[in-house]
């Protein structure tokens, strides 16, 4: 029996989980999953909004106890603070979910440095930001970093240049943390979905939806669930043998 078993939270019921961008989109789902399961989750968002408030809401009505915070991920001191908040309620983490990101499609000769780091300091060094912050408060061994990718960090297309690169960047530095943390009992994975149906695909399902579903061998358009059941997964006992992957969730379109 390994000594995982016996440390904080080990029951889906007794995990603490952090989700960045949990007001909306896939976080608000993976946020809404995982309080559905009896875990206390807190909701990471860059300012307080009804949304937030709305996912806030949900969580405590299906039985959990669930706190909102706001900042900035990119920003390390907002990214401490927002920490601080939670372990000040909860006392610790269990589960750390960097769902928080950005996505701008350009082509490539209108990229910018301008968007190329509103880009990277988000989706990339808000990843980092938000693990160093939360790394001394993460439960070890048997703590969980689940990070997001993206499909297209493998099979990019036109006009995702830089975003897939950003992607990318999070799939290397999940499986360069995994053999760093692995002493500690701490694993670290991330998910790479394909297009999901939410507020920040609407123009892209609007434009290609059809074309999409088409092409999806499961023959439909992702939903915030399919995700949110993988998060759950990755932070399960199930799971305390899989470290430093990416797994593409794209309806078998890779």
């Amino acid at each position: 029996m390994s000594g995982e078993q016996n440390e904080p939270g080990d029951r889906p019921g007794g995990k603490v989980v952090l989700v960045t961008g949990g007001a909306r989109g896939i976080g608000a789902g993976v946020a809404r999953r995982f309080a559905g399961a009896g875990c206390r989750v807190a909701i990471a968002s860059r300012s307080a909004s009804p949304a937030a408030a709305a996912v806030l809401a949900e969580i405590e009505a299906l039985g959990a106890q669930g706190i909102a915070v706001a900042g900035d991920i990119s920003n390390s001191e907002d990214a401490r603070a927002m920490v601080g908040e939670v372990v000040a309620r909860f006392g610790r983490i269990d589960v750390l979910v960097n769902c928080a990101g950005v996505a701008e499609y350009r082509a490539f000769e209108a990229t910018d440095l301008a968007m190329f780091r509103a880009t990277f300091d988000t989706n990339v060094f808000g990843t980092v930001a938000m693990i160093q912050a939360a790394l001394p408060h993460l439960t070890a061994p048997g703590g969980r970093i689940i990070n997001f990718s993206s499909a297209l960090a493998t099979r990019p297309i036109p006009t995702a240049s830089i975003y897939a690169a950003s992607k990318a960047a999070v799939s290397a530095l999940t499986h360069a943390l995994a053999k760093e943390f692995g002493p500690r009992g701490i694993t670290v994975n991330a998910i790479a979905p394909g297009v999901i149906e939410t507020e920040m695909t609407a123009a892209i399902l609007a434009e290609r939806g059809a074309a999409i579903k088409a092409m999806t061998p499961l023959g439909r358009i992702g939903q915030t669930d399919d995700v949110a059941g993988l998060a759950l997964f990755l932070a399960s006992h199930d799971a305390g043998w899989l470290t430093g992957r990416t797994i593409i969730a794209d309806g078998g379109v890779s």
